[in-house]
C-alpha cells in the first residue's frame, strides 16, 4: 500500500516539531515540511531548522526564499494604499501567513501530495487564512490541523515529544515574537488584558540610539529604491536597509487592539519601524503629487483592502481590482521625502518631487495665485453653491407658506 504524502508548513517550533513527530509515526504519513522565509530568519537559523527537521524524520525539508515575491504580492500594495489596520498596525504577521500559504499550497501540488498539515490552534486568525487558501488552491485536499483537531495543551505537546525522545529546549519564552520583512509582533502577559504595555526588556531591538539623525528616502512611483545616497537593486534591500537605520531608535513599536476573523477582539504589540516610517513618508509625498479624488478614492480603496487582506481573502478578484488602482495612482509618485528620526519617534519633515502640485508657478497659498482672478472666484463661489442655495430658499418659502 503507498504511503500517503503530506507537506507540513514548519517553523521548527514546539507544535510543527509535534506535528512531524504525529504525522509520521502515528499517523504513517511521509511527511515532506517546508519553511517559507518571508524575511524573519537568518541563514544559520535556516540551517538549523532543516537539520532539526530532518533530525526528526522528515522524507524532505524544503526551504522557500520568498522575501521578494513576499513584497511583489503584497507589501507593495500595502505601501502603495498606506495601509495601516485600524490606523495604527501594518498587517506584518497576516500578511505573512498569506505569503507562506500560497507557497505551501504550491508546495503540495508540485509534490502532488495527498495532505497538507499546519500548526494553527484553535484560538486564531491562522487557521481560516491558511484552511481557506489551501481549499481554493488544491480544493479536495485532505487538511490535517492536529493541535487544533486534538485540542492539545503546551504540556501535552512536550510530553508526548520527550517520550518520542526529542531534544529540543522546550522552556517557553516569556513573549512569542514573529519576525519578517514588514515588522515583528511581540506578545505577551502584558497583551493578554485590555491593559498593560510591553516592558522596554521584551521588545526585540533595544534603543542604542539617542541623538537626532535626518535620512533621505527615495521613492520611484511609489517604490522606496533608495535611502540617503544608497541606492538599492530591489526595495526589500532598501526596507530592510531603513529598518538597520531607524530600530535601534525604538520607533515603530505600538499595541494593536483588532478584530479576529472569527469574532473575538485581541491585542499584539509590534516593532515595525521601517513600515511606519516607510508609510508616513510615501503617504506624505502623496499629499503633495496628488489630487485631492485620487488621495479620496485611494484612501476607502485602501482601508477595504488591508481589512480583506488581514482576513486572508487575497485570492478575491476584487483584490486584483484595487491593485490595478493602485498602482495606476503611483505613475507620479516619485521624490525624496526627509524625516527626522529621535528617540522613539520620528517626523516627516518635507519632500521634494518634480511632481509637485504645491508648485510657486501657480500660486502661494493665503497669498496669492497665478491662474485665475479676484473676479473668477467670485463667480465661481456662487456657481460652486447653487444647488445648496436653491434648497434652502425653497426650504424658507415652504416654511413661510
Amino acid at each position: 500500500m503507498k504511503t500517503k504524502k503530506v507537506v507540513l508548513g514548519f517553523s521548527g517550533g514546539l507544535d510543527t516539531t509535534f506535528c512531524v513527530k504525529y504525522l509520521s509515526e502515528d499517523k504513517g504519513y511521509e511527511v515532506h515540511s517546508i519553511l517559507v522565509d518571508t524575511g524573519g530568519f537568518t541563514e544559520a537559523e535556516l540551517k538549523r531548522i532543516e537539520a532539526h527537521a530532518y533530525s526528526l524524520g522528515v522524507k524532505t525539508h524544503t526551504t522557500v526564499n520568498a522575501v521578494q515575491s513576499y513584497y511583489e504580492k503584497i507589501i507593495k500594495y500595502l505601501i502603495f494604499g498606506n495601509v495601516l489596520k485600524n490606523n495604527t498596525y501594518p498587517l506584518s504577521v497576516s500578511a505573512e501567513r498569506l505569503s507562506q500559504a500560497l507557497h505551501i499550497a504550491e508546495h503540495a501540488q508540485q509534490l502532488q501530495a495527498d495532505a497538507v498539515a499546519h500548526g494553527s490552534t484553535g484560538a486564531g486568525n491562522d487557521q481560516v487564512r491558511f484552511d481557506m487558501i489551501f481549499h481554493i488552491l488544491i480544493p479536495g485536499i485532505e487538511i490535517i490541523t492536529p493541535i487544533r483537531d486534538l485540542q492539545l495543551s503546551r504540556e501535552a505537546e512536550i510530553d508526548y515529544l520527550k517520550q518520542k525522545q526529542v531534544n529540543m529546549n522546550f522552556e517557553k519564552s516569556m513573549y512569542s515574537i514573529n519576525k519578517g520583512l514588514w515588522g515583528t509582533s511581540v506578545g505577551g502577559k502584558e497583551t493578554l488584558s485590555s491593559k498593560g504595555m510591553l516592558p522596554e526588556s521584551a521588545w526585540p531591538t533595544q534603543v542604542t540610539k539617542t541623538q537626532e539623525e535626518e535620512v533621505e528616502l527615495g521613492f520611484v512611483q511609489g517604490e522606496l529604491l533608495s535611502v540617503n545616497d544608497t541606492h538599492f537593486a530591489h526595495p526589500t534591500d532598501a526596507i530592510k536597509h531603513l529598518h538597520s537605520i531607524a530600530a535601534p531608535f525604538g520607533i515603530g513599536r505600538d499595541i494593536h487592539v483588532g478584530d479576529t476573523i472569527i469574532g473575538i477582539k485581541g491585542r499584539v504589540g509590534f516593532e515595525a519601524a521601517a513600515p511606519m516610517i516607510i508609510l508616513k513618508a510615501h503617504h506624505a509625498l502623496e499629499k503633495h503629487v496628488l489630487t485631492k479624488w485620487q488621495l479620496n478614492w485611494k484612501d476607502q480603496l485602501a482601508a477595504f483592502y488591508g481589512n480583506w487582506l488581514h482576513e486572508g481573502q487575497i485570492l478575491d478578484p476584487v483584490m486584483r481590482d484595487i491593485e490595478a488602482f493602485l498602482t495606476n495612482s503611483q505613475q507620479q509618485v516619485t521624490g525624496k521625502v526627509f524625516v527626522q528620526l529621535m528617540p522613539y519617534r520620528f517626523q516627516v519633515i518635507g519632500i521634494e518631487s518634480p511632481f509637485d502640485l504645491m508648485n510657486s508657478k501657480f500660486g502661494k497659498y493665503g497669498e496669492m495665485n497665478t491662474g485665475f482672478t479676484g473676479e473668477d472666484v467670485r463667480g465661481f463661489s456662487k456657481i460652486f453653491g447653487n444647488q445648496v442655495s436653491i434648497y434652502h430658499k425653497v426650504k424658507e418659502q415652504h416654511h413661510a407658506e
